[in-house]
């Protein structure tokens, strides 16, 4: 007897345009696991091109369409810092209100599965309001009644923010050059791809309830 073919799911994708982001979106387009493969911007940058696959949603983050396209599972990976948002209640709106409502959203348009991009340290108890908001929203979307959970806490991600026209930020561009070639070898720096390879890993392979990945063990991960 022949087993079933699965049938494909449809993912979505917040952060599309950042260096885990991008890194998902690539692996998302060229997946057998995925049949559609929805993203939310801002708006789209001349890089990202189009696909049979791919549907763009432009939005303002700040008020999320009220019709939410209906996906299986969810991967957001936006993300800033209190430099580069201008203040400490920026940030929060960005790391916290922004993935939390989209979280929140994906879950009652019926998604089952859900993918974060948090950080090393997170922990709502933390005197470091950077790494106190990551905590509260790690709580957050664990709250909101997804079957399974994925949250990615990367230390210091290794990548080129400035290719893709971001503002640089000074220790992941130190670790480019020194440390790139061999990041896989040293947990405390991960690339960005590592990041986006294992969070799909995960999420493709994982079981019910909340699974947390270490700078460490994403290294192992490898997309199925």
């Amino acid at each position: 007897m022949v087993d079933a073919v699965a049938p494909q799911r449809t993912a979505l994708l917040a952060g599309a345009t950042g260096l885990v982001g991008r890194a998902l979106l690539s692996l998302l387009l060229a997946s057998a696991q995925y049949g559609r493969v929805h993203i939310l911007l801002r708006r789209t940058p001349p890089d990202i091109k189009a696909n049979a696959k791919l549907e763009i949603h432009e939005i303002d983050f700040a008020r999320l369409p009220t019709a939410f396209p209906a996906v299986d599972d969810v991967f957001i990976a936006l993300g800033t810092t209190i430099k580069i948002a201008g203040s400490e209640a920026a940030f929060r709106q960005v790391d916290f209100d922004f993935v939390v409502n989209i979280a929140r959203a994906a879950k009652n348009a019926g998604a089952t599965r859900l993918a974060v991009v948090s950080a090393f340290g997170a922990d709502p108890a933390s005197r470091i309001f950077y790494s106190r908001v990551k905590g509260e929203m790690e709580i957050a979307v664990m709250q909101l009644a997804y079957d399974s959970v994925v949250v990615a806490q990367p230390s210091m991600l290794v990548g080129d923010r400035g290719r893709m026209g971001q503002p640089t930020r000074g220790g992941e561009v130190w670790a480019a050059r020194l440390l790139g070639p061999i990041a896989w070898i040293i947990p405390k720096w991960v690339p960005a791809d590592v990041v986006a390879s294992a969070m799909l890993a995960a999420i493709v392979d994982t079981k019910p309830g909340v699974h947390v990945l270490k700078s460490a063990t994403m290294h192992a991960r490898v997309v199925p």
